[in-house]
């Protein structure tokens, strides 16, 4: 089962304010809690894991309700949150729906669609946004005959999703059900700026916003963790030569500290994102690995965007590599690794789509 595009041609613009009911979160700072100390889901602005850090015991005058969308308000992020929380940030913004008959899981979850569409377009991940920031703000969503939210709709759009994600879960499952975690027991840690590796460039460090894209030829890097972290075209700037295809970029901080990528065409980067320039010849495969191993290693480092690699990365930030027999790294090792990888991923979407058809 596959679901076919939405048409959104007869969708009505509503402001937030007609839709929810807004309120910025409590919140307790990451310092005073204890980690794994009750069930109180404690919700920060990240985007994985549904925004929860760890579960706590939160007293009860530091809860916020449930049944709610919360946006980050320092990175645009949203989650839905089912029972009572603690936030981390008063910045963060939670959504209640004035309909309280119509506050169901399956229809927050169609409208942070619907928002993140809509404020996607105006704001970037990233951009500090507040209640008095997104108060006139509007979305898009489905109406009915009346021209008011159509419930059902969203109730039955999103109840097909949840099939499709059903069986291509299952469909994976299926595909290969014998992975095994990689034993690195014999392997070494290296610093990005050894011998063998690296060059270490800190960047352009330019702007976006500030950047033109009135005749766009260039990549343009930031803290993204999507797109190998290309977040827009831009034009070329006099004076500033652009890093060139092959080289890797590295986010320093951020809620996607230690995203790693190997970039397919020129480029320029925004502040905390670092250059990394290989000193010897490698295939693309090598530093493929070399990204994984290195995003692996900094989420060590990231704390709720308390922490960033910017004073460990020319010092003591090191990851692990394979090495041959004379301790240096095993670089047709991980050209074979990948490979498999490689062909592993194919054979497991082959099998995907043979079991939709």
């Amino acid at each position: 089962m596959t679901l076919a595009k939405i048409d959104t041609n007869m969708w009505k613009e509503f402001k937030l304010t007609k839709i929810f009911r807004m309120r910025n979160t409590k919140c307790i700072v990451q310092k005073d809690i204890v980690p794994d100390s009750g069930l109180t889901p404690y919700v920060t602005a990240q985007s994985g894991n549904n925004g929860v850090m760890t579960y706590i015991d939160c007293p009860e005058e530091w809860l916020d309700e449930g049944n709610c969308i919360m946006i980050g308000g320092k990175t645009l992020t949203f989650s839905y949150q089912s029972q009572s929380f603690c936030s981390n940030d008063s910045h963060n913004i939670a959504l209640y729906l004035k309909d309280e008959d119509s506050a169901s899981e399956m229809r927050y979850l169609f409208l942070i669609t619907a928002l993140r569409r809509s404020l996607y377009q105006k704001y970037s991940w990233g951009d500090s946004i507040s209640m008095k920031s997104i108060v006139d703000d509007t979305f898009y969503i489905p109406v009915n005959s009346s021209d008011e939210p159509d419930w059902e709709y969203m109730d039955e759009f999103m109840f097909k999703v949840m099939q499709e994600s059903a069986t291509n879960l299952e469909s994976l499952a299926q595909a290969d059900g014998e992975k095994h975690a990689l034993d690195i027991s014999g392997w070494k840690k290296f610093h990005l700026y050894d011998d063998a590796l690296f060059d270490i460039d800190m960047g352009t460090k330019l702007d976006r916003v500030k950047m033109l894209q009135s005749n766009p030829d260039v990549n343009f890097v930031g803290r993204a963790n999507a797109n190998n972290g290309i977040t827009a075209r831009v034009d070329s700037i006099a004076g500033i030569e652009p890093y060139s295809a092959g080289n890797m970029t590295l986010s320093l901080g951020g809620e996607y500290l230690g995203s790693c990528f190997v970039q397919p065409d020129k480029f320029y980067t925004s502040q905390n994102v670092i250059v990394l320039k290989p000193k010897h010849e490698m295939s693309f495969s090598v530093k493929q690995f070399i990204a994984t191993m290195i995003f692996r290693e900094s989420r060590s480092y990231y704390k709720a965007f308390i922490d960033e690699l910017n004073r460990h990365i020319k010092t003591d930030f090191s990851f692990y590599l394979p090495v041959d027999s004379m301790g240096k790294p095993d670089w047709a090792y991980m050209e074979a690794y990948m490979c498999s990888m490689i062909h592993g991923a194919e054979t497991d979407l082959d099998a995907m789509q043979s079991a939709l058809q």
